[in-house]
């Protein structure tokens, strides 16, 4: 790995970008697509402040920021945009994120969720009156949503950026300019995936003239990438969403040679970034602050965590580091109701009827009381049904639930306790396969999500709307959990953390909240804890994680277990009893945390 140390020291009123050459980095061999192994981290412990990332090159742009007396917002700008470069598989300039922000006195939710273009409308995936396989539609302009990434991140850095916009993108500019050392993980990634191949620049620029895939180790160098994200430095957003790139974008989409978009230059420039509130939701001596919809994740988490607070202990529920069979029944049978709920009622706020003016009546106590008495001995399997929050009219079909895979999370706690947690995405992996060089003529650029395909593929079921089907304009339902936790008595921040993952990002962050608040692990023990997921069906638990007797208990009880590769990429930092931090970051990536 390219030894880089981009350091930023502050000269009068100018910051520098000044380079020392001592930062080195082995990555781990595990990755999602192989799944080889898995290889336990030991946890970070710091004394002022933290970033944690899915990538070491990102996590130290964000550190160096930190160091520059940059805050929280400021370095997760700098650690995205690396991850635009180092990570391109899970997120960039050009698809969305969610940031959950804390400035010592109130936490805000910004809002870069993808849009549907003004174009779009239920049939967008039906093709000869069925809807598209799914892969058929991932790459295709017909995915592509209008980006928000940068846009978000922007309007956070203009109401609380103490650093200048265009320092923050000097790591990542040097790094495409001057390359960086291709990962396993990212060379695999490459290798895995044929569609990625049939792009007319993707191929050209991650693969040889023979289809294979740039090695392990050798150095990759992106100058349209550095061209582009030059002019968002000078320009801010409007570089991305006018002018030349955003044509380009436009183009790349609408002249698919197989299934193309119709998004437009008036899609693109037209795009806002929202400020949400945020949902913050008390939980025993815990407040827990996550994202509204359009996003999924808080409420389901949420009715997870508070159907359970209503069990009976079974068992302990740690046996020799892995969960228990009883735990792990009703966290199962807890995650099927959450989801019918989740599937029947959660989209894009400005398009479907909340249960409650702000969502409450589906985390209300009494509600979920009455949805942990249907969890017994035996598993509901796929009968799980939603239930009746409360006076609420409005029924939707619930929508099958799809994999995703291209997310990344970062966390980061700066000097001064500012907080953010940001999950930040292209949804599948490579997203659209669509790579995008800004019309600069060079060799790479940034890829283009697929997030429309986290839409229903179809508008109605049994003559039943689904909430979360393709509309104008419209924000595509996510799972990503970004949250900040803080002790009620106090007030003060305990934990940031959120994990990519698809619709298991939820399993991910709720069992990981439980393990650090109710088992007294630490952030990086908690992370280290095997998965198991249902998303209504059938369970997975990780491969090769779960002892026999485990499965078979879970079997016993009617679950219909397989096992898979579970790669969460989890990022937690948790604030100690005497202020210290200590970090964890998901042993099935190649992130670390970094901080002084």
């Amino acid at each position: 790995m390219l030894p880089l140390r981009a350091r930023l020291t502050l000269t009068g009123l100018l910051l520098v970008p000044m380079y020392s050459w001592g930062f080195s980095y082995e990555a781990p061999s595990i990755t999602p697509e192989v799944g080889s192994g898995y290889e336990e981290k030991p946890g970070w412990a710091t004394s002022t402040f933290a970033v944690a990332a899915a990538n070491p090159l990102a996590t130290d742009a964000g550190y160096q920021v930190l160091q520059a007396g940059g805050n929280a917002i400021d370095a997760a700008i700098a650690v995205q945009m690396v991850l635009t470069l180092v990570e391109p598989q899970s997120s960039g300039i050009g698809g969305g994120a969610f940031l959950m922000h804390y400035d010592g006195a109130n936490v805000q939710a910004y809002d870069g969720r993808e849009t549907a273009p003004a174009a779009a409308n239920g049939e967008l995936f039906i093709e000869e009156g069925e809807p598209l396989a799914f892969m058929d539609a991932v790459a295709s302009g017909l995915s592509v949503g209008v980006p928000g990434t940068v846009r978000m991140l922007e309007k956070a850095h203009a109401e609380h950026g103490q650093l200048p916009w265009e320092v923050l993108f000097e790591p990542a500019i040097t790094l495409a300019e001057e390359g960086f050392a291709v990962s396993q993980r990212l060379h695999t990634s490459l290798a895995n995936d044929e569609a990625l191949r049939q792009d007319p620049l993707a191929g050209s620029f991650y693969y040889g003239a023979d289809g294979e895939p740039i090695e392990v180790g050798e150095t990759l160098t992106n100058p349209a990438l550095a061209a582009i994200l030059q002019r968002i430095a000078s320009e801010g957003s409007a570089a991305l969403h006018g002018g030349d790139i955003a044509e380009d974008f436009v183009n790349r989409v609408r002249e698919h040679p197989v299934r193309p978009g119709a998004i437009t230059i008036e899609d693109m420039s037209g795009y806002e970034a929202l400020e949400r509130e945020p949902l913050c939701t008390p939980w025993q001596q815990w407040e827990v602050c996550g994202f509204p919809p359009p996003s999924s994740g808080h409420i389901t988490v949420m009715q997870i965590l508070g159907m359970l607070d209503q069990q009976p202990l079974l068992e302990a529920p740690l046996d020799n580091g892995v969960s228990s069979s009883g735990w792990l029944h009703q966290f199962l049978e807890a995650s099927r109701l959450a989801f019918a709920d989740r599937g029947r009622y959660i989209a894009d706020p400005a398009f479907v009827e909340a249960p409650g003016d702000d969502w409450s009546l589906m985390l209300a106590p009494d509600y979920l009381s009455r949805r942990s008495a249907l969890i017994n001995q035996d598993s509901m399997g796929e009968n799980a049904e939603p239930g009746n929050p409360g006076d609420f009219a409005v029924s939707f079909a619930s929508q099958p639930e799809q994999p995703e895979y291209g997310t990344s999370h970062i966390s980061i706690v700066d000097a001064d306790g500012n907080a953010i947690a940001m999950t930040t995405t292209i949804e599948q992996a490579f997203g659209s396969r669509i790579l995008a060089d800004g019309g600069t003529g060079l060799p790479g650029g940034y890829l283009l999500n697929n997030e429309l395909t986290d839409f229903s593929f179809v508008p109605e079921i049994d003559g039943e709307p689904v909430a979360n089907r393709v509309e104008p304009g419209k924000r595509p339902r996510s799972s990503m959990s970004p949250t900040l936790v803080f002790d009620q008595d106090s007030g003060k921040l305990v934990a940031t953390l959120g994990s990519p993952g698809g619709a298991a990002i939820i399993h991910y962050t709720a069992r990981t909240l439980l393990a650090m608040r109710d088992w007294g692990l630490s952030a990086q023990e908690a992370l280290n804890l095997p998965h198991a997921i249902t998303l209504g069906g059938d369970v997975f638990v990780e491969e090769g994680r779960f002892p026999e007797t485990t499965i078979e208990s879970l079997r016993e009880r009617g679950h219909v277990v397989s096992e898979r590769e579970l790669t969460s990429g989890l990022q937690a930092i948790m604030r100690l009893e005497d202020g210290s931090l200590f970090g964890g970051a998901d042993p099935r990536r190649e992130g670390v945390v970094m901080g002084d």
